[in-house]
């Protein structure tokens, strides 16, 4: 094979436009993602609006069950606390509960996630399915982490709050990382008390803290 010393120029818009498309894939969720990220490109390269579909508008299949916050909590229970897990496990569990295939391959691929899946960061993506706003996947993510059975607010550990915050708005690509530290400065030193924990209200109900 004859050998050639071209470069291959990468545009200095690329970053940015898979910020967007990533965004774009998380909130409608594609049945086909390989088709919908043909026609999400054919789309940008003729000057036409992407395909874009609201939660809403998504087609259900009614052998499928509903993802809600309750089955993910007991899919994190299965994980049984483990940081990685490996995708044909996980695969398995997903299938247990009879969650949408679709959602669970839609899911893999905009977290580019391979053999070895970081759980959390998959919880995070598969959250944001359901939440509206990043504040909204927060809230769902921290019901499904907490372990309080004692009828109070759920909380985690402002830690994990902090790494998955991070991870979501770094996927969403809209918010700088300037305002993510201001938040989670403001967080820990204004907010969380000496037990290190978080409760939801901590950051739906305080004016000051201004996720997104």
């Amino acid at each position: 094979m004859p050998q050639t010393d071209k470069q291959i120029c990468i545009p200095p818009e690329l970053p940015e436009l898979l910020k967007q498309f990533t965004k774009a894939a998380i909130r409608s969720q594609p049945q086909d993602l390989i088709q919908w990220a043909a026609d999400y490109f054919g789309a940008m390269s003729r000057g036409e609006i992407p395909p874009m579909r609201e939660r809403s508008e998504r087609v259900t299949l009614s052998n499928w069950a509903e993802l809600t916050p309750e089955l993910l909590k007991i899919l994190h229970s299965r994980v049984a606390g483990r940081l990685i897990i490996h995708a044909d496990e996980l695969s398995q569990m997903w299938k247990v509960l009879s969650l949408p295939a679709d959602l669970f391959n839609s899911v893999m691929n905009v977290g580019r996630f391979t053999e070895e899946i970081e759980w959390l960061k998959f919880l995070a993506l598969a959250c944001s399915s359901l939440g509206v706003t990043i504040a909204k996947t927060l809230k769902i993510v921290c019901e499904v982490l907490s372990s309080d059975h004692d009828g109070g607010p759920p909380r985690i550990p402002f830690s994990t709050f902090q790494f998955l915050y991070t991870y979501i708005a770094e996927v969403d690509g809209e918010i700088s990382a300037s305002h993510v530290s201001r938040m989670l400065n403001y967080i820990e030193q204004e907010v969380i008390g000496p037990d290190g924990l978080i409760k939801v209200n901590d950051f739906t109900q305080n004016p000051r803290v201004r996720l997104e």
